[in-house]
């Protein structure tokens, strides 16, 4: 089967609007609420249409959305005329701006200029465009007449930093308990013979109701192989009736075949699910939209999975607009409850009473899924870099991690173990919550058996160290694979083995499988669906256990051998690799990646750099980030 477009490069970078965007936005009339629906639109709709580019294009984390804006500054220049705008003229503008815009905030001039500059910078078809910005503008407009921007912010922000400093984000430490940390006890190996629990994980499902065989998937909008994409040409060949390779999402038949084909994977103790479950239509989706596929989707997990519990977490594709999930202070129709009672009432079968209490609250939760072992499923869109909310306040939003810190004390102190399920990898988040998140990770590593997040689409993972030296693995994050096929992917779920439940158990990961559907051969003529396990960790990488020190060290192997490299390069994108090489810049950068569970931390991988310098993220890629 063709493939179309996408390769190792599609997705959005890693790192945050507090990072050097200095003379990336214009200044308009409008200026704060202008830039602020201007970054909402590009986040949600630039990274799957002009960034949808080979891997060469992606800087490393350091460089932020910066990156994505300073390619166009001098367009936005030009069109805006505010080349010549001093210091002094910038902050008395928008002194009278901020006093003006919470006075009178007019979303639709604002709406307006967003449309042009969606169009302008052709980020997407003008449908897409103006669809996006009406879905988008209420929302933003609040958040940007909210939030703690100052003019002397504003003006860093568009003239530099000899003007002012961009510090919305800025640094903020968690309370941790005065009850002095245990040594560190790596667990003892399960002894011969005790029991082994299969856990089945699910992430990204990403159900396109509009799917449509035979329709275009190398469309103009952000998501193809739809209704609406139109047909292609007699040349190429059209979306495959279980899936594409492109920039598309899943039908519905191909997920029902993923959860009808699980038996020969099982059988499951439990089931880890990890979100987004709504298509990348993210410029036209209604809450009724997102509504629907929670439900049709829980329904069909139900249906299949019967009586096996199943604990979900909330993704970032979960609420409409993308990514906007406001803290639990915002009130009204502007809030999340829509969603979160949605959630409880779907999700009631699987989740006792006060796990449901703060799901409805904050869309997080813990619970005791067997004897010794505590789960704690985080919503992670509270660390998120592109949940425009957090402009307000992105200070533990939600209390979520101090109320982690109570949850993984009560549980150091019973002598429990934790799994941690979340969407988006810590390494992604916001700086401050990264790095408070490390650190709280570190403090508990006695207490944490397992980590296990999406969001990525890809097979990988990410390695804590402690924060003294950065040299002693103490834990690691497992990002699994998504079902869905976007972009350039197959259809993929995990299954991890985890020390069993018995009196004593370390609960820890022993190994893991990734399965996959191969759509070459189910899309062939006379194909049918066959979901096959692509590899098993230990026996393919040769780890002698599935601890953080043998993921640590699979790393610094395959700097040194190519050939190991290559054969996780291939296992990375679930078996369906890009078709252009990955070189040494390339791979040193996805290297890096797997050792950096603190966002913007490069001194993580001096060590793998020539020279022992740091990274250059001018002359080294990013791995891809697909969500």
């Amino acid at each position: 089967m063709p493939h179309h477009g996408a390769s190792s490069g599609q997705g959005h970078l890693r790192a945050g609007w507090e990072q050097r965007l200095e003379r990336s936005l214009p200044a308009p009339k409008l200026g704060l609420l202008w830039m602020g629906l201007g970054l909402a639109l590009v986040l949600a709709l630039f990274d799957s249409t002009v960034l949808w580019v080979p891997a060469r294009a992606y800087p490393l984390p350091s460089q932020g959305h910066s990156v994505k804006f300073s390619a166009v500054a001098p367009q936005l220049q030009n069109a805006f005329g505010w080349r010549n705008l001093t210091c002094p003229a910038c902050k008395v503008l928008f002194t009278a701006l901020n006093y003006g815009l919470k006075k009178e905030p007019n979303v639709a001039r604002v709406g307006s200029v967003a449309i042009k500059m969606c169009k302008m910078l052709n980020i997407a078809p003008l449908n897409v465009c103006q669809s996006a910005v009406h879905l988008f503008e209420d929302d933003v407009v609040d958040v940007w007449t909210r939030s703690v921007l100052s003019p002397s912010e504003a003006c860093g922000l568009l003239l530099g930093s000899s003007c002012g400093h961009w510090d919305i984000f800025s640094t903020w430490n968690i309370s941790l308990p005065s009850v002095p940390k245990p040594p560190p006890k790596p667990p003892s190996p399960p002894a011969p013979g005790a029991p082994v629990s299969r856990v089945l994980f699910l992430t990204d499902l990403h159900w396109d109701h509009d799917y449509l065989e035979g329709t275009d998937p190398n469309c103009a909008d952000p998501l193809c192989c739809r209704r609406g994409s139109g047909w292609p040409p007699n040349s190429r060949t059209g979306a495959g009736y279980w899936g594409e390779y492109s920039k598309c999402d899943l039908p519905l038949r191909t997920l029902e075949s993923l959860l009808k084909g699980l038996g020969p994977a099982g059988p499951f103790e439990m089931v880890y699910w990890t979100g987004d479950i709504p298509a990348h239509d993210v410029w036209q989706q209604s809450r009724q939209d997102q509504l629907r596929a929670l439900n049709t989707i829980t329904d069909l997990v139900w249906k299949f999975l019967g009586p096996v519990p199943v604990y979900p977490a909330v993704g970032n594709h979960e609420s409409t607009p993308v990514n906007g999930f406001p803290p639990p202070f915002i009130k009204g129709n502007q809030s999340s409850q829509w969603l979160y009672e949605a959630m409880a009432k779907a999700w009631e079968p699987w989740l006792p009473a006060d796990a449901l209490h703060t799901l409805r609250i904050g869309g997080f939760y813990a619970l005791t899924p067997r004897p010794g072992l505590r789960l704690i499923s985080l919503n992670m869109n509270f660390c998120s870099r592109e949940n425009f909310w957090l402009l307000i306040n992105s200070t533990d939003p939600a209390g979520q991690l101090q109320w982690l810190v109570d949850e993984l004390q009560a549980a150091e102190n019973r002598g429990d173990k934790v799994h941690i399920i979340g969407h988006i990898p810590p390494g992604h988040c916001l700086k401050s919550w990264s790095w408070n998140y490390y650190k709280i990770i570190a403090r508990y590593e006695n207490t944490l058996a397992g980590q296990f997040f999406g969001h990525t689409h890809v097979d990988e993972f990410e390695i804590f160290y402690d924060e003294e030296t950065l040299s002693r693995p103490l834990a690691v994050a497992f990002l699994g694979p998504s079902a869905t096929t976007f972009i350039n992917l197959n259809p993929g779920y995990r299954v991890y083995q985890i020390d069993g439940n018995y009196p004593g158990s370390s609960h820890v990961v022993l190994d893991h499988e990734t399965y996959i559907l191969n759509l070459t051969q189910a899309n062939a003529p006379g194909g049918t669906p066959s979901w096959k396990r692509l590899y098993r960790a230990r026996e393919t990488y040769g780890l002698p256990d599935a601890m953080p020190a043998s993921w640590h060290n699979l790393v610094y192997r395959m700097r040194a051998d190519e050939q190991l490299f290559q054969t996780f390069w291939f296992l990375y994108h679930k078996g369906h690799p890009p078709s252009e090489p990955c070189g040494t810049p390339c791979r040193l950068a996805t290297l890096c990646a797997q050792l950096s569970a603190r966002a913007d931390s490069p001194a993580l991988c001096r060590h793998l750099m020539p020279n022992g310098s740091l990274p250059d993220a001018h002359s080294l890629w990013s791995r891809p980030l697909l969500c």
